[in-house]
């Protein structure tokens, strides 16, 4: 059998409208190395574990869809468990309902990693599609060489366009990441602690379907976002693994904390945002920042 270089890591639950195309965007990948998708499927109610095996049907040696589940295990527990499923040196992420446009990008990604084996994670640029079907460019990084201490303060990497390492630690995860919403972030921190870096790649090369994210509830609650990433940064503070990065994991979670102060004042939370004004004086060695930017963010949230 083919050793498999790359693994298409695939979550889906009740996507019947998009996943074909997501499926398919991904096997017009044109590359010189064999690669597969692992589709964990939540036990969805629609039609989309049927219309994935029609393609398993087609594709048995390119899919591997991962067994029925008796219940719906949440976006989580399948992250866990397809994450650990994929067989290839490297792992990319394609949410079902995402889709890839570029059919280089596999090959792209893979060329530089092969090349510069002092980097573990390579991410490309994006287009967001919109409900109505319009279409606006992704957020770029500020640099194009970046480490753990960039990516510490905010996941800026699309999922989307994603490649990186395949690495043992992936057969078990930390536990505490089981608490949370979503594990690329974690997993991506994981990977950089002992001082790989990352890439990114000015290439278009996938879309992320912004309504229809499997996270999209989340993300449009600011507050919320931030206040399950600062708990995110707590337990990576406590794991023995980041022992080493705990001085920049501290530094995190300070601006963090700030920044969900002031979100919460913007969201006009203003008991919240006393609540976290309070806890950041504690912490903080900077309090005139801290008192600052209470106040500044509560006056503007009167406007």
């Amino acid at each position: 059998m083919k050793s498999i270089t790359v693994s298409v890591f695939i979550l889906t639950y009740n996507q019947e409208t998009y996943i074909s195309q997501t499926i398919e965007s991904i096997l017009a990948q044109q590359t010189n190395f064999a690669f597969q998708l692992v589709i964990g499927e939540d036990h969805s109610t629609d039609k989309t574990r049927t219309i994935i095996k029609n393609y398993v049907e087609q594709y048995p040696d390119k899919i591997k869809l991962l067994p029925a589940l008796d219940s719906n295990i949440g976006l989580i527990g399948n992250y866990m468990q397809t994450i650990r499923a994929c067989d290839g040196k490297y792992i990319a992420i394609c949410d079902g309902d995402d889709y890839w446009i570029d059919t280089k990008k596999l090959q792209k990604q893979v060329d530089f990693l092969e090349q510069h084996p002092d980097f573990s994670i390579v991410f490309t640029s994006i287009k967001k599609e919109l409900a109505n079907g319009d279409f606006k460019p992704g957020n770029m990084p500020a640099k194009y060489i970046l480490d753990f201490n960039d990516l510490v303060y905010d996941n800026f990497i699309p999922s989307v366009s994603v490649l990186f390492r395949n690495h043992e630690t992936f057969k078990a995860m930390p536990k505490w990441m089981l608490k949370y919403p979503y594990g690329d972030w974690p997993t991506y921190l994981l990977l950089l602690k002992d001082g790989a870096k990352i890439k990114y790649l000015d290439d278009v090369t996938a879309v992320h379907r912004i309504e229809a994210g499997i996270t999209a509830s989340l993300k449009k609650d600011l507050s919320s976002l931030l206040k399950t990433n600062l708990n995110i940064l707590k337990d990576v503070f406590n794991d023995q693994q980041f022992a080493a990065k705990r001085p920049i994991v501290k530094q995190a979670m300070y601006a963090l904390s700030v920044k969900l102060m002031t979100t919460y004042n913007r969201e006009k939370h203003y008991f919240k945002a006393l609540i976290q004004f309070l806890r950041n004086l504690s912490l903080a060695t900077k309090t005139y920042y801290t008192v600052n930017m209470y106040l500044y963010s509560l006056s503007k949230s009167f406007k």
